[in-house]
């Protein structure tokens, strides 16, 4: 199984994922460019190399060029002058934007993830409703291109799995909107909960609400326990140059198993719901697989006097159960929930590029011992295929199975 391991020993910020990115075989060129599918204009990425204490990585910055900065909303219209005055978005504008931009879907998907995080955390230091939350022009432009060029580059390296070290957060006051605060900044304290974090082993604001959001959104487990093989190592160079090195290391590695299968220990969480609006359920489930769920399906069952009802049933790993419990909680009508222990267990998987006649698709395999015995087309690719040139989904499978009967040398493959 491929896992993305963030070992955050000094913290990480939007900037220094982007560097780590890059360092670990992401392109540049090709995070540039899919960058450009936003209406973001009026900023650059600056890519170089760099190092800290002898350690060399990439670093990357958002320059902002003020005079050509500008964010257009899907009904923008400039001034007849054409000039563009800077003023705050909400999170629900940057949410919109994103969704009607030309990005890939699963790219969307996480970035909104992403944005919502720090939204919410927001939201709740100000108590105000998470679609207005505002960003200031500049802030705003530069948490886009964090937020989306790391779904990018997430989508791109396409692991199994996003693990994470135990994450420190710094020491030392930060300041905000509203002030000096000890780090960690009110938002970043939001962010973390139920994250394993350190305090104080450097100075500064080791972890911005952006790196933070990141962390919580992507990764499925923190853990300091590290049984694997590392493939690669990447370094994203922060702007400090302090005791400890500035940096964001992250491993892309295989587990090692003895045999291609992983039993994980697992949690099923459980509540039963009569007395809900049923159109909440695509948000609530939306908002379950962000925060750390592996699966989530809603069985129709009977509940006492007859009453029609639905069980709802998440399956995650123990580091999720928080995260997931206070979805339940804040967002379901339901007052009590039951969780059992399972062992979940899986075969390695390996997703890969698919060349087609239609364009690239993506195609998960399983392995048991050693052998392929299965692979399945990302739905999400065939179905962007399907509507883009207006055929029908079931030919871009067969086109799929084409390409993988070609690539195996199996032409018999049906």
């Amino acid at each position: 199984m491929k896992v993305l391991y963030y070992d955050c020993f000094a913290g990480i910020s939007g900037d220094m994922n982007l560097g780590a990115m890059i360092d670990l075989g992401v392109d540049q060129e090709y995070l540039k460019k899919e960058l450009t599918r936003l209406p973001v204009h009026g900023y650059f990425l600056k890519v170089e190399k760099a190092s800290r204490k002898g350690i060399s990585g990439t670093k990357v910055d958002v320059i902002i060029d003020e005079h050509h900065l500008r964010l257009d909303q899907p009904d923008h219209h400039h001034h007849a002058n054409g000039h563009h005055e800077h003023h705050h978005h909400s999170f629900g504008e940057i949410k919109l934007m994103i969704e009607s931009s030309s990005l890939d879907e699963h790219v969307k998907d996480i970035s909104i993830a992403i944005f919502r995080k720090v939204a919410e955390a927001e939201a709740k230091v100000h108590d105000k409703p998470v679609d207005e939350v505002h960003f200031h022009e500049v802030g705003a432009i530069d948490s886009i291109v964090d937020i989306v060029g790391a779904a990018i580059c997430l989508n791109k390296l396409g692991p199994d799995a996003v693990y994470c070290s135990t994450v420190e957060l710094g020491g030392g006051t930060v300041r905000c909107a509203h002030g000096i605060y000890p780090v960690p900044a009110p938002a970043t304290a939001e962010i973390v909960k139920n994250m394993p974090v350190r305090l104080g082993t450097v100075d500064y604001e080791a972890t911005t609400p952006t790196g933070a959001a990141i962390l919580a959104t992507c990764a499925g487990k923190f853990t300091d326990k590290t049984d694997f093989t590392i493939l690669k190592t990447g370094y994203g160079i922060g702007s400090r140059d302090l005791s400890i090195p500035n940096v964001l290391r992250v491993f892309l590695c295989e587990t090692t198993h003895d045999d291609d299968s992983e039993t994980v220990p697992s949690y099923i969480i459980e509540c039963n719901i009569d007395d809900m609006n049923p159109e909440f359920y695509d948000y609530i489930i939306d908002s379950l697989f962000s925060a750390g769920a592996k699966d989530v399906f809603i069985t129709p069952i009977i509940m006492k006097k007859s009453r029609p009802a639905v069980k709802l049933s998440i399956l995650c790993t123990p580091d999720a159960e928080n995260r997931v419990n206070e979805v339940l909680f804040m967002e379901t009508s339901t007052i009590g929930v039951r969780k059992y222990a399972i062992d979940k267990t899986m075969l390695e998987r390996k997703i890969e590029q698919v060349n087609t006649r239609y364009g690239e698709v993506r195609v998960k395999s399983a392995f048991y011992q050693g052998v392929c015995i299965k692979s399945k087309p990302e739905y999400e690719d065939c179905i962007k295929i399907a509507r883009s040139l207006e055929i029908p989904i079931s030919k871009v499978y067969r086109e799929v199975e084409k390409a993988l009967g070609k690539k195996t040398g199996d032409h018999d493959k049906p």
